[in-house]
Order: C-alpha cells, then sequence, then structure tokens
C-alpha cells in the first residue's frame, strides 16, 4: 500500500505503488532490462498507444524501474507526476520545449549553472527560442521582459555558483497573475526546499547530483506539481489545448483529464520523450533509486558539512570573501531563511586575493578533494568555475553568475569535517604562501 506519510525520510523509501515484484516477491526494485512488453491482446495495444489505459510499451517512452523512481520523485516534492531522462541538460530543455515552439521567449534568471546559460543562449536560440535574462535580484523584473509571447519563467532555486536564493513565491506569483508558469531547477536543494509549496508549476532535476549521490549515473527529472491551469490560459499554450497532430490529434487538456492535472507531464512523455528520445536507462534509475533512499540523511551531513566549512573559510587570511547563504544579509539571507528549511545547502564559494592563478595553484595542490565538474557526490569536491564550468561565457556573463577570476566553488562531502579542513588549508597554504593562525 502506498504510505501516507509526509516525511522524506518514509517517502524516498515507500512512496508510490511499488511495494515488491509481483513476479518473485523481491523487495529491492528489480533492474527491468528490457526494450519492450508483451501486449495482453490487439485492444490491450490499441488502448496504450490511444492513453485509454497506462501501461508499458516501449522502454523509450517508459519502464517500470524508472516507473518506481519517478513516483518516490514525484511523491517527495508533492507533485502529480515526474518524467525520468537521460540527462539534467535534457531536463532543461524538455521543460521548456514542452510549452514552447520557435518565435516563443521564456524569461530567466541570469544565475544560473553554466551549461544551461549556454543551452538557453545558444543552442536554444538557433531553434528559435528566446531566452531572456534578467536580474532576479527585483522580482518585478520577470514581469517587465514578459509578453504576450512568455511561456514560462525559469530560476535555480539555490544558483550554481552564485548561491542567492531565488524569491520563489514573489515570482511565481506575477506569473500566475500574467498567465506564465514558473519553472524551478531545485538540482542543489533536494528536501531542504519545496518549491510547489511557494507556487512554483514545474520542477527541474540533474539526478546526477544530489538525488544519486554516489557520482555514478547521469540523468535528469521532470516532476509536474499539476497546480497550473493551463487550460485557463489556452492562448498561452496551443500545444497543451489545441489538437496536436504527432498524437492523433489529441488536445493534452482534454485526453488525460479523468487522470487528473497532468497534461504537461504526459505530453511531455508521450510526444518529447518518444521522438527526442533522452531516455533514463533502468540501470541508471535503479541507481538512482538507491541513492534516493539516503537522499534526506545525506543532505544533513552536506549541510553540516557546509556550514563548518564556510565558518572556517572566513577567518582565512587567504581569503578575501565567502560565499555562502547564512553569511548573506538582507533580503538574500531573508529569502534563504524562508526557502531552505534544515540547511543551506551544501555548496560553498569563496575568492582568493590573489585570483586566477591562486585559484588555479589550489585546485592543484587538493589531495582530498576531487577535481570534477560535479556536485552532489558522497565525495567532496572543488572546481575553479572561471577556467571550467564558466569558461565558455564571456567575461560579463560570467560576473552576471557570479562568477569571478578567483572564485572557486566547494560541494562539501560527508568525509569527517576535519579531514575536509585539513586539506584545504593545506592547499591554501600551497596556493598563497598564507596560513590560518591557530586556535
Amino acid at each position: 500500500m502506498p504510505t501516507t506519510s509526509k516525511h522524506p525520510e518514509t517517502l524516498v523509501l515507500h512512496a508510490g505503488s511499488y511495494r515488491s515484484d509481483s513476479a518473485t516477491n523481491a523487495v529491492a526494485v528489480p533492474i527491468y532490462q528490457t526494450t519492450s512488453y508483451q501486449f495482453q491482446n490487439s485492444e490491450h495495444a490499441a488502448n496504450l498507444f490511444g492513453l485509454k489505459e497506462f501501461g508499458n510499451i516501449y522502454t523509450r517512452i517508459m519502464n517500470p524501474t524508472q516507473a518506481v523512481l519517478e513516483e518516490r520523485i514525484a511523491a517527495l516534492e508533492g507533485g502529480v507526476g515526474a518524467l525520468a531522462l537521460a540527462s539534467g541538460q535534457a531536463a532543461s530543455a524538455f521543460a521548456l520545449q514542452n510549452i514552447a515552439r520557435a518565435g516563443d521567449n521564456i524569461v530567466s534568471s541570469t544565475d544560473l549553472y553554466g551549461g544551461t546559460w549556454n543551452l538557453f543562449a545558444n543552442t536554444l536560440k538557433e531553434q528559435g527560442l528566446e531566452v531572456r535574462f534578467v536580474d532576479p535580484s527585483d522580482p518585478e523584473n520577470f514581469r517587465r521582459a514578459t509578453d504576450a509571447k512568455t511561456r514560462a519563467y525559469y530560476a535555480e532555486t539555490l544558483p550554481n555558483p552564485k548561491l542567492h536564493v531565488f524569491p520563489i513565491k514573489e515570482v511565481a506569483d506575477i506569473g500566475r497573475s500574467l498567465g506564465v508558469p514558473l519553472i524551478m531547477d531545485n538540482t542543489a536543494a533536494p528536501v531542504l526546499c519545496k518549491p510547489f509549496e511557494h507556487g512554483a508549476a514545474i520542477i527541474v532535476y540533474s539526478t546526477t547530483k544530489y538525488i544519486g549521490g554516489h557520482g555514478t549515473s547521469i540523468g535528469g527529472m521532470l516532476v509536474d506539481g499539476g497546480n497550473f491551469d493551463w487550460e485557463k490560459h489556452a492562448d498561452r499554450f496551443p500545444g497543451l489545448n489545441q489538437p496536436d497532430p504527432s498524437y492523433h490529434g489529441a488536445i493534452w487538456t482534454q485526453a488525460v483529464k479523468p487522470l487528473g492535472p497532468i497534461a504537461y507531464i504526459i505530453k511531455a512523455r508521450v510526444t518529447l520523450l518518444r521522438d527526442l528520445g533522452s531516455a533514463m536507462s533502468p540501470f541508471n534509475a535503479f541507481l538512482f533509486i538507491q541513492g534516493l533512499e539516503t537522499l534526506p540523511l545525506r543532505m544533513r551531513q552536506h549541510c553540516e558539512n557546509a556550514i563548518k566549512t564556510a565558518e572556517w573559510l572566513k577567518k582565512h587570511p587567504a581569503v578575501t570573501n565567502v560565499i555562502f547563504p547564512s553569511f548573506q544579509t538582507g533580503e538574500t539571507r531573508r529569502r534563504a531563511d524562508a526557502y531552505l528549511k534544515g540547511g543551506y545547502g551544501a555548496l560553498v564559494g569563496f575568492e582568493l586575493k590573489e585570483g586566477k592563478d591562486a585559484g588555479r595553484k589550489f585546485i592543484d595542490a587538493l589531495k582530498l578533494f576531487y577535481h570534477v565538474a560535479n556536485i552532489g557526490d558522497a565525495r567532496s569536491l572543488a572546481i575553479h568555475p572561471a577556467t571550467t564550468t564558466h569558461s565558455q561565457l564571456s567575461p560579463e556573463e560570467q560576473i552576471k553568475t557570479g562568477v569571478t577570476d578567483g572564485y572557486v566553488r566547494l560541494a562539501l562531502g560527508l568525509e569527517h569535517i576535519e579531514d575536509i579542513l585539513a586539506d584545504l588549508d593545506q592547499a591554501l597554504t600551497a596556493a598563497t604562501g598564507l596560513k590560518r593562525a591557530a586556535e
């Protein structure tokens, strides 16, 4: 039986329809490593393809292992449905392509991961979709950039690497007054933030990060909140409210109405995923389920190590600035406290006095920390964004996203805090010649 619990520790283990494998009674979710599924008869096949009933057709579109992951993440977020995808980048692209066409526009926060910025500013532009970047420090910037062709707002909860928490409710309220849904990338703040509770319509994840937690698999996720009235704003969303020639002329808001407010997530599955094929492999889905089961516990330790590290860095003579939500003031700090519950995240940024050269030396001197382009591992990670993740951006674009020449980003893992600080201490000394005073 599905759990009625609202506690994340329970939901990640028990949410959804899966209790045990019906064929073997196995408790652990099996890896259904198959391409296709036997239809009961011709009527059953026709019903599946006609959306008269739900079931498995082909693993490019759905798979039983993926389904367990989707159900549990949807339950964790309080959504009505989810869609597993091959990567976080695929999830970001699908989130917009599902409701926007060539000639439309999206209004996005400037505070983005470098790969997302490049996707929005260049690749989507080449496909005819305009992304308008605005500074989220003033939520009204989203209203000012909105017109009749605006199809969504997009932002990151805890922007990487700027780490200024996004004003979710403020922007969501503006969007709903204009008929524009807010899409939130919650990759850096699972469990800590519940965007649907603040008015977001869709959540995006790179499951590669904290949900997986072990640096073994690439994946992404879309979660539908079921809380946005696509039919009410039919003029903005013809793809959901007019006959879809790619699926027998289905009108999505009508076709799935008896099943609940799932038009958005169903369309993403049976058109975009069907046609573009960005499917998560069953094996990766299995690994993400393993990670999800310990996510709430890991996030607590990640956050504890992060705040201790940030406090330690703040007192180091080689460090000119520490970027961490609990150190922020004014409106930025208010947003961090309003939207992050149970911790301020596991990412810590800091700037070195000697700039880019010191940043490189510091990275090269690390021994415990891994130098990788990722966040969310059980291991502690470090990177110099100006020469890696954000190197494709112009200097002006780097500054807008929070990257300076001397900026270093840490993703704190689960190691003992004394070992984490010892490695940072020796690397900072090696890079700058400066040593933190003993206490």
